[in-house]
């Protein structure tokens, strides 16, 4: 038989390669700014035309290569970086396997001009799927220009599998806010469709964050430093009270190299013990400096994830300095070293001896008796008891005079979706017919509690609304129109720009499940109205949440963008557990639940109600069921 295996034509090996290094236009960005920043460059200036998919240029001025490096720079594995294996495990610059450019110009119409601050005349390059095409002397200034057209021009397969602009150009701006954020001492400039979208010089890394991320952060900005014998950090940190509901806003950069790492991200978050709104996400930039020894660079294409040799003692010196940033600024809790103990611990165990201790509940549990009789309240005339019994009664009547919190009537259901449950449903329907009577009532203001013909019906109340939402907000969204309710003064919303991208993707959908806002600024929104059965007072935080729940839904299901935007509002805008509800809003919960087309089900699979029928409920009282 004749030999089968052969090596494979550069052209064809080249575009493998290019099929992890570049997969989509934010990769080039990435490895023309890495390379641009390894150059030396003190001004860089990004090209941006048609979210990438007809041009990327990066323009530097830094050290510039021969006619001879130009040429090699375009080889596979060519690189200045390292030339043993010692220096693989010493790197400190980004691009050191030499694909990057390789892959670039496998897929692209590449077209490079670079000149050293000594050298007379430039070289000019020009490739197109990894055939040179020129190779020229030039005319052009000390420094890089390099430019991508048309980019996967010659494979539509990977062209087609592009999204749309805004999503592109939202993974473009990520990576240049990674490369901004870890050199600000370069100047960088951005353009998209020949418009100036970002102009910074070189500045403090203070001043960075508020070029990139807007004025607001001027004032939530914790300094973060700690140094050990085994790293130093510094950095940034968010007040808890500017957390967003968004993620995004949080970078890790070890040795200037952005990473991600969700070890080290719950290292910040669990700093913050309990200072953080729900759902919330802290803002940060923090930097790890650390020996090159110590962890490994190489085990990712795009060099974004790396290996610790001791990340359990990273974890803990972040978030002691994290700790430290927040209790140096009077944010985190401290002890109160003048307060007298005992007038906080002592009181209700010594001086009151019918008080059920954690011992005596488990003495009561055994049936002890004397227990029992001893957590009777007596009738003696102990002042010191008569007292607490008034107490006590002046509590509860304080509790009545207050005002009662926000119940079910004030978020509203809004009318059903479907007046007709589904065929499989009807059968179940019937058994859970039940009378609008005291019978109802709410447990742990969690779940609903209901006498049924067959036994009890217990309906988590979260579930339910979120079930009666979101197939409101699904037919909205198919119907291309909701209601909404107008504010008396608009609400300014500051974004980052990938959030910004991602709603004016989707500012169709948006509108049409009744919002109404407007663009004001590069990345602010003015919102005008939100959904009208939705109750007010929460609105950024309920917008900023729909987009949070939008990317977390898209990266865990595989769902299309209307039924995911109908989840997370649904999510966000239902009831939540301690909402306190009427009797009458109770009964209109499940009638709207029933009115469903699947009653049954929360949007993400959890049971929205439980029978437990007469039969089993006697079994609970039967001998030995125990």
């Amino acid at each position: 038989m004749p030999d089968i295996i052969r090596l494979l034509p550069d052209a064809l090996a080249n575009q493998i390669a290019a099929g992890e290094v570049v997969q989509r236009p934010a990769s080039v960005v990435k490895e023309l700014l890495e390379n641009s920043i390894d150059a030396g460059s003190s001004k860089i200036q990004l090209i941006i035309k048609d979210a990438g998919k007809a041009l990327i240029q990066v323009v530097d001025n830094g050290k510039g290569m021969s006619d001879t490096d130009a040429r090699l720079s375009f080889e596979r594995h060519a690189t200045s970086k390292i030339s043993s294996t010692e220096d693989l495990f010493a790197i400190r610059t980004f691009g050191f396997r030499g694909e990057a450019l390789a892959s670039i110009a496998a897929v692209a119409q590449v077209e490079m001009k670079t000149k050293r601050a000594d050298d007379e005349v430039g070289t000019l390059i020009r490739i197109e799927g990894s055939e040179i095409k020129v190779q020229e002397p030039v005319n052009t200034p000390g420094g890089t220009s390099f430019s991508v057209k048309n980019l996967f021009f010659n494979v539509p397969a990977r062209r087609n599998f592009l999204k749309s602009n805004p999503v592109e150009m939202r993974h473009i701006l990520d990576e240049f806010h990674r490369a901004a954020l870890a050199y600000p001492s370069i100047g960088f400039t951005l353009y998209q469709n020949d418009l100036e979208i970002f102009n910074m010089p070189s500045e403090k890394l203070s001043r960075r964050i508020i070029s990139l991320f807007g004025q607001n952060y001027k004032e939530q900005l914790i300094t973060c430093q700690e140094e050990t014998d085994q790293l130093k950090i510094h950095g940034y940190i968010g007040k808890p009270e500017n957390a967003k509901r968004t993620r995004g806003d949080q970078y890790f950069f070890v040795n200037n190299r952005f990473i991600k790492n969700n070890y080290l991200h719950h290292a910040v978050v669990h700093a913050f013990d309990n200072l953080l709104p729900d759902d919330s996400f802290p803002f940060y930039v923090l930097f790890i400096e650390i020996d090159p020894k110590h962890i490994d660079v190489n085990v990712h294409p795009t060099k974004t994830e790396i290996k610790f040799d001791d990340e359990k003692t990273i974890y803990a010196i972040i978030r002691a300095a994290v700790k430290k940033a927040l209790a140096t600024h009077n944010i985190a809790p401290s002890l109160d070293f003048d307060q007298d103990i005992n007038f906080s611990l002592g009181q209700n165990t010594s001086r009151y001896p019918n008080f059920p201790t954690r011992d005596r509940e488990h003495e009561i549990e055994r049936g002890n008796d004397s227990f029992k009789q001893g957590l009777r309240f007596p009738s003696s005339s102990n002042p010191l008891e008569e007292n607490n019994n008034v107490n006590w009664e002046q509590l509860y009547k304080s509790f009545e005079n207050e005002e009662k919190p926000k119940t079910f009537e004030t978020i509203r259901l809004g009318s059903a979706v479907n007046t007709k449950p589904e065929e499989k449903d009807v059968s179940l329907n019937k058994d859970l017919l039940y009378n609008e009577n005291q019978s109802t009532f709410q447990l742990h203001q969690k779940y609903i509690v209901t006498q049924v013909k067959s036994g009890m019906l217990v309906v988590d109340q979260q579930a339910a609304h979120e079930r009666i939402l979101y197939e409101k907000y699904l037919n909205m969204l198919q119907n291309k129109f909701g209601a909404s309710q107008q504010f008396l003064f608009p609400l300014k919303i500051e974004l980052s720009h990938s959030d910004f991208a991602l709603i004016m993707e989707m500012e169709e959908e948006i509108k049409s499940l009744g919002f109404v806002f407007n663009v004001f600024g590069n990345t602010t929104i003015v919102v005008n109205g939100i959904p009208a059965d939705i109750t007010g007072g929460n609105e950024k935080d309920l917008f900023e949440g729909l987009i949070e729940q939008f990317k977390n839904n898209k990266d865990e299901l595989s769902i299309d963008r209307k039924e995911n935007l109908a989840r997370s509002l649904a999510k966000r805008a239902s009831l939540k557990p301690g909402t306190r509800l009427t009797l009458l809003e109770m009964n209109t919960l499940i009638d709207q639940l029933f009115a469903c087309k699947s009653p049954n089900y929360a949007p993400n699979g959890n049971h929205t109600i439980v029978i437990l029928d007469m039969n089993r409920i006697e079994k609970f009282f039967t001998k030995n069921q125990f």
